[in-house]
């Protein structure tokens, strides 16, 4: 292959699927599934994503409470109310700051939406595209 070539970008439907197996990764084991999904996250779109972990004045642990990822006038939130307990996925519509309206949904469709637009974000800019292929990495 020719070096100055440059390499076909993923087709959109492709990249969906990629980013939505990528966030499934480890889903059996839910602390490692919100913590590597939390690095991730926070590696691909650090100025989009807050994680909170939890703090325990005696625990050298501090595993991950909650992660939010805005785009837009959505926030996507997938959190645990407490060390063990089951997951919570929650798409927020926010308005000038304000969370306006709040939706509980299922875990496989907060997946879902957040690599439909993962994917929308890696065809707006190569910056975006470089950092969300770092994220299948």
């Amino acid at each position: 292959m020719d070096e100055n070539m440059e390499l076909e970008p993923l087709q959109e439907p492709l990249q969906v699927d990629l980013f939505a197996s990528s966030l499934r990764a480890d889903m059996t084991d839910l602390k490692a599934f919100m913590e590597v999904l939390a690095s991730k996250l926070e590696g691909a779109l650090p100025t989009q994503t807050t994680v909170t972990r939890f703090s325990s004045l005696f625990s050298r642990e501090h595993p991950v409470k909650e992660i939010a990822v805005t785009f837009g006038d959505f926030q996507y939130r997938l959190s645990r109310e407490r060390q063990g307990g089951p997951i919570i996925a929650q798409r927020a519509k926010v308005v000038r700051g304000i969370v306006i309206k709040t939706e509980q949904i299922s875990v496989e469709q907060w997946i879902n939406e957040l690599a439909q637009l993962l994917a929308q974000e890696a065809t707006r800019s190569s910056q975006a595209r470089m950092a969300l292929e770092r994220f299948l990495l």
